[in-house]
């Protein structure tokens, strides 16, 4: 049977990661449906919200610009709720596989868990699905390291995102599914592709999560009832082998993840603790 594919990310329905990524999955013959947020998402992790108006979270049918006989739909909810929402049965029959991208900008490094594009993975893995979460590291080739960020930031807003090349992140999720499909249920693949021709790049790696993300947030200023943030370079050197790293060198690099579980090597005393009423 033809595995169904639910595909959604964070970028919002009208980002064009997501319509690369469907037409490459559509084109080799899988049982696609897309359902993303109406507007962007970023950041919002494996957050269960959604606009409600009368008790209905509003869902509307759209066209993908050149994605053929992919049914789609924009979703006033977060990632992982369009998830929880089509484990439900919302966009027709159970999704098998959840593809969740192709995200603007790397999602690499400890900061993968204030992903919405992984968060959206982490729900499916949750319930015992596979999930694969790809994303372009707009950031890298152009500023020399994947620690660039400060200046790379502000160039992002200049440049055509239309022009960037989703084709190879694109590419190389569908070449991952069957990899995908014979790990244990469960399995999320965190993908990430330099933005560059697919001929440009040097391989594919795995790698270990870095001990940062690629860039950081830090607090311009703060006043009498404000604080204002802004984004720079995450100032730790880049270890080897890591996501981070591999990123830098031209490698796309994939890191298999899972839902949070239990730490049972975590050993804790709880017998010297008694339960009752306070006293004050």
């Amino acid at each position: 049977m033809t595995p169904r594919i639910l595909i959604t990310n964070d970028d919002g329905i009208d980002a064009p990661g997501i319509r690369w990524l469907a037409r490459a999955t559509a084109r080799q013959g899988f049982d696609v449906v897309v359902a993303a947020p109406m507007t962007e998402a970023s950041g919002t992790s494996a957050a269960m919200t959604a606009v409600e108006k009368n008790g209905q979270i509003c869902v509307e049918p759209r066209e993908l610009p050149g994605v053929k006989n992919v049914p789609a739909y924009g979703v006033a909810a977060s990632p992982a709720f369009i998830v929880l929402l089509a484990l439900r049965g919302a966009f027709g029959p159970h999704p098998d596989v959840v593809l969740s991208g192709i995200n603007r900008g790397a999602n690499a490094g400890a900061a993968v868990v204030h992903s919405g594009t992984v968060g959206a993975t982490l729900t499916a893995s949750h319930a015992g699905l596979h999930g694969l979460a790809v994303s372009l590291d707009v950031l890298s080739p152009s500023n020399g390291t994947a620690a660039s960020g400060g200046q790379a930031i502000a160039d992002l807003d200049k440049a055509d995102d239309e022009k960037r090349h989703w084709g190879s992140a694109a590419e190389l999720a569908v070449k991952l599914l069957p990899t995908l499909t014979h790990t244990p249920t469960g399995t999320v693949l965190n993908v990430n592709v330099p933005d560059l021709h697919v001929d440009g790049i040097r391989g594919l790696r795995r790698a270990r999560l870095a001990r940062f993300g690629q860039v950081q947030m830090s607090i311009a200023e703060a006043g009498e009832g404000f604080v204002r943030t802004a984004v720079q370079a995450a100032d730790e050197p880049l270890e080897p082998g890591t996501d981070l790293a591999a990123l830098a060198e031209g490698y796309a690099v994939v890191t298999p993840i899972r839902a949070p579980g239990e730490a049972t090597d975590v050993k804790i005393n709880l017998e010297n603790i008694v339960v009752q009423t306070p006293a004050f």
